[in-house]
Protein backbone atom coordinates (compact mmCIF):
# COMPACT_ATOMS: atom_id res chain seq x y z
CA UNK A 1 0.00 0.00 0.00
CA UNK A 2 2.84 2.51 0.67
CA UNK A 3 4.66 1.64 -2.28
CA UNK A 4 1.56 2.03 -4.68
CA UNK A 5 1.12 5.41 -2.70
CA UNK A 6 4.48 6.31 -3.82
CA UNK A 7 3.64 4.83 -7.06
CA UNK A 8 0.79 6.75 -7.53
CA UNK A 9 2.49 10.11 -6.59
CA UNK A 10 5.27 10.08 -8.85
CA UNK A 11 2.48 8.88 -11.88
CA UNK A 12 0.62 12.19 -11.01
CA UNK A 13 3.97 14.00 -10.95
CA UNK A 14 5.15 12.98 -14.00
CA UNK A 15 1.42 13.35 -15.32
CA UNK A 16 1.64 17.08 -14.19
CA UNK A 17 3.00 19.88 -16.68
CA UNK A 18 5.74 21.57 -15.17
CA UNK A 19 5.11 25.26 -14.59
CA UNK A 20 7.12 27.41 -16.44
CA UNK A 21 9.19 29.29 -14.33
CA UNK A 22 11.42 32.55 -16.46
CA UNK A 23 15.26 32.10 -15.44
CA UNK A 24 16.53 34.77 -13.04
CA UNK A 25 18.20 36.43 -15.60
CA UNK A 26 17.75 36.77 -19.49
CA UNK A 27 19.98 34.56 -21.47
CA UNK A 28 20.69 37.44 -23.96
CA UNK A 29 22.45 39.33 -21.00
CA UNK A 30 24.71 36.52 -19.99
CA UNK A 31 25.27 34.04 -22.60
CA UNK A 32 26.83 34.93 -25.91
CA UNK A 33 24.30 33.41 -29.22
CA UNK A 34 26.15 30.84 -31.57
CA UNK A 35 27.65 32.68 -34.20
CA UNK A 36 26.39 33.22 -37.40
CA UNK A 37 28.99 32.79 -40.49
CA UNK A 38 27.01 34.22 -43.27
CA UNK A 39 25.10 36.99 -41.27
CA UNK A 40 27.87 37.78 -38.32
CA UNK A 41 27.72 40.36 -35.41
CA UNK A 42 29.70 43.62 -36.20
CA UNK A 43 30.46 47.15 -35.42
CA UNK A 44 29.70 50.76 -37.82
CA UNK A 45 30.88 53.66 -37.40
CA UNK A 46 29.68 56.88 -39.28
CA UNK A 47 29.06 60.45 -38.92
CA UNK A 48 25.16 61.10 -39.19
CA UNK A 49 24.83 64.91 -40.22
CA UNK A 50 22.46 66.99 -37.90
CA UNK A 51 21.54 70.82 -38.09
CA UNK A 52 24.90 72.70 -38.42
CA UNK A 53 27.28 70.01 -36.85
CA UNK A 54 26.81 66.42 -37.03
CA UNK A 55 27.13 63.02 -34.71
CA UNK A 56 29.74 60.83 -34.17
CA UNK A 57 27.51 57.32 -33.82
CA UNK A 58 28.22 53.97 -33.91
CA UNK A 59 25.85 50.97 -34.86
CA UNK A 60 26.05 47.54 -33.29
CA UNK A 61 24.89 45.28 -36.27
CA UNK A 62 22.83 41.70 -34.69
CA UNK A 63 24.24 38.72 -36.29
CA UNK A 64 21.60 36.53 -38.33
CA UNK A 65 19.63 37.30 -41.43
CA UNK A 66 16.15 38.59 -41.94
CA UNK A 67 14.81 41.84 -40.44
CA UNK A 68 16.52 43.42 -37.08
CA UNK A 69 14.48 45.23 -34.11
CA UNK A 70 16.63 48.41 -33.55
CA UNK A 71 17.42 50.39 -30.56
CA UNK A 72 18.67 54.27 -30.44
CA UNK A 73 20.27 54.23 -27.47
CA UNK A 74 20.80 57.80 -25.88
CA UNK A 75 23.64 58.66 -23.25
CA UNK A 76 23.04 61.71 -20.92
CA UNK A 77 24.77 64.54 -19.85
CA UNK A 78 27.71 65.02 -20.71
CA UNK A 79 27.99 61.12 -21.34
CA UNK A 80 30.50 59.81 -19.09
CA UNK A 81 27.96 56.87 -18.97
CA UNK A 82 27.52 55.37 -22.29
CA UNK A 83 25.47 51.89 -20.95
CA UNK A 84 27.15 49.88 -23.90
CA UNK A 85 26.68 47.05 -21.67
CA UNK A 86 22.75 47.53 -22.32
CA UNK A 87 24.08 48.07 -25.82
CA UNK A 88 26.13 44.92 -26.00
CA UNK A 89 22.78 42.65 -23.96
CA UNK A 90 20.34 44.06 -26.77
CA UNK A 91 22.66 42.80 -29.50
CA UNK A 92 22.87 39.47 -28.17
CA UNK A 93 18.99 39.47 -28.20
CA UNK A 94 18.74 40.10 -31.86
CA UNK A 95 18.40 43.99 -31.47
CA UNK A 96 20.64 46.29 -34.04
CA UNK A 97 21.62 49.39 -31.37
CA UNK A 98 22.33 52.86 -32.50
CA UNK A 99 24.82 54.47 -29.67
CA UNK A 100 25.88 58.39 -30.88
CA UNK A 101 27.09 61.54 -29.14
CA UNK A 102 25.15 64.66 -30.05
CA UNK A 103 26.83 67.49 -31.71
CA UNK A 104 29.01 68.96 -29.76
CA UNK A 105 29.53 66.49 -27.28
CA UNK A 106 32.75 64.55 -27.43
CA UNK A 107 34.35 65.80 -30.36
CA UNK A 108 31.25 65.40 -32.47
CA UNK A 109 31.23 68.63 -34.93
CA UNK A 110 28.58 71.40 -33.98
CA UNK A 111 27.52 73.27 -30.64
CA UNK A 112 26.43 71.75 -27.47
CA UNK A 113 23.00 72.68 -26.61
CA UNK A 114 19.85 70.84 -25.07
CA UNK A 115 18.08 72.22 -28.09
CA UNK A 116 20.51 70.73 -30.36
CA UNK A 117 20.45 67.22 -28.58
CA UNK A 118 16.93 67.34 -28.94
CA UNK A 119 17.16 67.61 -32.37
CA UNK A 120 19.87 65.15 -32.86
CA UNK A 121 17.74 62.46 -31.18
CA UNK A 122 14.76 63.15 -33.77
CA UNK A 123 17.15 63.09 -36.45
CA UNK A 124 18.77 59.61 -35.79
CA UNK A 125 15.33 58.41 -35.53
CA UNK A 126 14.81 59.47 -39.11
CA UNK A 127 18.16 58.15 -39.77
CA UNK A 128 17.28 54.80 -38.85
CA UNK A 129 14.03 55.49 -41.16
CA UNK A 130 15.76 55.87 -44.44
CA UNK A 131 15.39 53.59 -47.19
CA UNK A 132 19.35 52.95 -47.41
CA UNK A 133 19.76 52.41 -43.88
CA UNK A 134 16.95 50.19 -43.82
CA UNK A 135 18.31 48.12 -46.45
CA UNK A 136 21.83 48.47 -44.98
CA UNK A 137 21.25 47.11 -41.49
CA UNK A 138 18.09 45.06 -42.11
CA UNK A 139 16.05 47.46 -39.73
CA UNK A 140 12.43 46.25 -39.03
CA UNK A 141 10.84 49.87 -39.03
CA UNK A 142 7.52 48.27 -37.03
CA UNK A 143 9.67 47.81 -34.76
CA UNK A 144 12.21 50.83 -32.93
CA UNK A 145 12.50 51.65 -29.51
CA UNK A 146 14.08 54.10 -27.83
CA UNK A 147 16.08 54.15 -24.67
CA UNK A 148 17.86 57.50 -22.85
CA UNK A 149 19.39 57.37 -19.64
CA UNK A 150 19.41 61.32 -17.52
CA UNK A 151 19.06 63.98 -19.83
CA UNK A 152 18.99 60.66 -22.84
CA UNK A 153 15.73 60.35 -20.85
CA UNK A 154 14.41 63.71 -21.78
CA UNK A 155 15.58 63.40 -25.15
CA UNK A 156 14.30 59.49 -25.79
CA UNK A 157 11.12 60.58 -24.75
CA UNK A 158 10.95 64.01 -26.60
CA UNK A 159 11.91 62.09 -29.81
CA UNK A 160 9.32 58.78 -28.88
CA UNK A 161 6.41 61.78 -28.44
CA UNK A 162 6.97 63.05 -32.03
CA UNK A 163 7.47 59.98 -33.97
CA UNK A 164 3.97 57.72 -33.56
CA UNK A 165 6.13 54.98 -35.42
CA UNK A 166 8.11 54.35 -32.39
CA UNK A 167 7.25 50.99 -30.81
CA UNK A 168 8.84 51.77 -27.64
CA UNK A 169 10.38 54.13 -24.99
CA UNK A 170 12.44 52.79 -22.15
CA UNK A 171 13.80 55.44 -19.79
CA UNK A 172 16.55 55.26 -16.80
CA UNK A 173 16.85 57.52 -14.07
CA UNK A 174 15.58 60.52 -16.55
CA UNK A 175 16.05 63.76 -15.88
CA UNK A 176 13.27 66.13 -16.16
CA UNK A 177 14.55 69.75 -17.08
CA UNK A 178 11.31 71.24 -15.13
CA UNK A 179 11.92 70.21 -12.09
CA UNK A 180 15.61 71.38 -12.52
CA UNK A 181 13.96 74.94 -12.89
CA UNK A 182 11.54 74.65 -10.29
CA UNK A 183 14.60 73.85 -7.88
CA UNK A 184 16.43 76.99 -9.03
CA UNK A 185 13.89 78.58 -7.07
CA UNK A 186 15.99 77.99 -3.53
CA UNK A 187 19.93 78.72 -3.21
CA UNK A 188 20.56 75.31 -2.58
CA UNK A 189 18.85 74.31 -5.74
CA UNK A 190 20.60 76.32 -8.03
CA UNK A 191 24.38 75.81 -5.97
CA UNK A 192 23.49 72.04 -6.77
CA UNK A 193 22.52 72.87 -10.36
CA UNK A 194 25.64 75.29 -11.05
CA UNK A 195 27.96 72.67 -9.64
CA UNK A 196 26.68 70.11 -11.73
CA UNK A 197 26.87 71.52 -14.99
CA UNK A 198 30.27 72.79 -14.34
CA UNK A 199 31.48 69.39 -13.70
CA UNK A 200 29.85 68.44 -17.31
CA UNK A 201 30.85 71.14 -19.23
CA UNK A 202 34.59 69.83 -20.47
CA UNK A 203 33.60 67.28 -23.04
CA UNK A 204 31.02 69.71 -24.89
CA UNK A 205 31.50 72.65 -27.51
CA UNK A 206 29.96 76.21 -27.12
CA UNK A 207 27.94 75.42 -23.65
CA UNK A 208 28.34 77.40 -20.66
CA UNK A 209 26.21 77.52 -17.26
CA UNK A 210 24.23 80.28 -18.20
CA UNK A 211 23.35 79.27 -21.97
CA UNK A 212 22.09 75.85 -20.84
CA UNK A 213 20.17 77.31 -17.57
CA UNK A 214 18.26 80.21 -20.56
CA UNK A 215 17.27 76.78 -22.40
CA UNK A 216 15.46 74.87 -19.84
CA UNK A 217 14.22 78.69 -18.42
CA UNK A 218 12.96 79.87 -21.15
CA UNK A 219 11.10 77.13 -22.50
CA UNK A 220 8.46 75.61 -19.84
CA UNK A 221 6.48 73.22 -22.07
CA UNK A 222 9.38 72.50 -24.03
CA UNK A 223 11.36 71.72 -21.41
CA UNK A 224 8.65 69.46 -19.31
CA UNK A 225 9.21 65.75 -19.59
CA UNK A 226 5.74 64.94 -18.02
CA UNK A 227 4.17 67.33 -20.54
CA UNK A 228 6.14 64.87 -23.47
CA UNK A 229 5.37 61.87 -21.43
CA UNK A 230 1.59 62.20 -21.75
CA UNK A 231 1.94 63.17 -25.32
CA UNK A 232 3.36 60.58 -25.55
CA UNK A 233 0.26 58.41 -25.87
CA UNK A 234 -0.57 54.81 -24.69
CA UNK A 235 2.94 52.69 -26.28
CA UNK A 236 4.66 50.46 -24.10
CA UNK A 237 6.79 52.44 -21.91
CA UNK A 238 9.11 51.45 -18.64
CA UNK A 239 10.68 53.96 -16.32
CA UNK A 240 13.07 52.81 -14.07
CA UNK A 241 14.61 55.56 -11.35
CA UNK A 242 17.41 55.26 -8.86
CA UNK A 243 17.04 56.28 -5.03
CA UNK A 244 19.87 57.89 -4.73
CA UNK A 245 19.82 59.19 -8.29
CA UNK A 246 17.14 61.43 -9.98
CA UNK A 247 14.32 58.97 -8.51
CA UNK A 248 12.37 61.33 -7.45
CA UNK A 249 11.62 63.03 -10.92
CA UNK A 250 11.09 59.74 -12.08
CA UNK A 251 8.36 59.47 -9.72
CA UNK A 252 6.64 62.32 -10.42
CA UNK A 253 7.16 61.91 -14.57
CA UNK A 254 5.98 58.69 -13.78
CA UNK A 255 3.10 59.35 -12.18
CA UNK A 256 2.09 62.00 -15.15
CA UNK A 257 2.67 59.35 -17.85
CA UNK A 258 0.48 56.17 -15.68
CA UNK A 259 -2.56 59.35 -15.53
CA UNK A 260 -2.71 58.99 -19.65
CA UNK A 261 -1.06 55.86 -20.73
CA UNK A 262 -1.89 52.33 -18.61
CA UNK A 263 1.06 50.69 -20.62
CA UNK A 264 3.26 52.77 -18.31
CA UNK A 265 5.40 50.63 -15.81
CA UNK A 266 7.51 52.35 -12.95
CA UNK A 267 10.21 51.42 -10.97
CA UNK A 268 12.63 53.10 -8.53
CA UNK A 269 15.51 51.31 -7.15
CA UNK A 270 18.26 51.51 -4.15
CA UNK A 271 20.99 52.38 -6.59
CA UNK A 272 22.83 55.32 -7.83
CA UNK A 273 22.44 57.20 -11.28
CA UNK A 274 24.56 55.33 -12.75
CA UNK A 275 23.10 52.26 -10.95
CA UNK A 276 26.25 50.62 -10.42
CA UNK A 277 25.50 47.87 -8.73
CA UNK A 278 22.53 47.21 -10.90
CA UNK A 279 23.97 47.05 -14.16
CA UNK A 280 23.05 43.21 -15.14
CA UNK A 281 19.58 43.62 -13.26
CA UNK A 282 19.60 46.99 -15.68
CA UNK A 283 20.64 44.54 -18.33
CA UNK A 284 17.83 42.31 -18.02
CA UNK A 285 15.03 44.88 -17.47
CA UNK A 286 15.97 46.57 -20.75
CA UNK A 287 16.10 43.10 -23.00
CA UNK A 288 12.91 42.00 -21.42
CA UNK A 289 10.97 44.97 -22.17
CA UNK A 290 12.04 44.94 -25.43
CA UNK A 291 11.33 41.27 -26.22
CA UNK A 292 7.41 42.77 -24.97
CA UNK A 293 7.88 44.79 -28.41
CA UNK A 294 9.30 42.23 -30.66
CA UNK A 295 7.86 38.50 -29.10
CA UNK A 296 10.09 37.11 -32.21
CA UNK A 297 13.35 37.98 -30.06
CA UNK A 298 15.12 35.23 -30.14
Amino acid sequence: MKMSGIISMAALALATPAIAREPATHPAVTNDPAPDAANPARMDAFVIPSGDGAMNAVMYVASGGGVHPTLLLLHGFPGNEQNLDLAQAARRAGWNVLTLHYRGSWGSPGIFSFTNAAEDAFNALLFLEEASTVAKYRIDTSAIVVAGHSMGGFMAAEAAAAEPRVAGLFLIDPWDPAQTVASLATPQGEAGWKAEVAGDLPPLSGASYESLTAEIKGDAQKFDLGRKLVGYGRRPLTIIGAERGIGAMARKVGADAQSANPNTRLMVWPTDHSFSDKRIALADALVRFLAGVAPTLR
